[in-house]
């Protein structure tokens, strides 16, 4: 995932909980990195963390991302975090938990773990 998002520079990642070393990488790579999590989590120094739900998202901690992404995404939660993505006019990639399938629509991407799945839709849209 490291690679897809080396392009991007503002990124911010949905529900960072334990897993900061994604997080870590691409701050060290010189990408300005915004971490969220429902619950205060410790990041790493490079790494912004701002408490936030996707449900109930605060839009100003979207509104500069070039990419939102996320790992282990439940399929609850696709669709609000699509639609963040949306409104921010961001790429929005995640991975999901084991044998998860999407449930927005994506293009699939193999990645060393598993599979990357890219939101199709990132302009604004009226379906949800």
């Amino acid at each position: 995932m490291t690679t897809i998002l080396a392009a991007d520079d503002r990124l911010v990642e949905v529900g960072i909980g334990r897993r900061t070393e994604l997080a870590a990488t691409l701050a060290e790579r010189g990408h300005a990195v915004t971490a969220t999590d429902i619950y205060q989590r410790d990041v790493p120094e490079r790494v912004q963390f701002v408490r936030d739900d996707i449900v109930d998202p605060e839009p100003s901690i979207y509104a500069d991302a070039d990419a939102i992404y996320a790992r282990n995404l439940p399929p609850e939660l696709h669709r609000p975090a699509r639609d963040v993505a949306r409104a921010a006019d961001a790429a929005f990639l995640f991975t999901t938990l084991g044998g998860d399938q999407p449930a927005i629509p994506v293009e699939r991407q193999p990645i060393r773990s598993g599979t990357l799945y890219v939101s199709t839709h990132r302009e604004s849209s009226r379906d949800a």
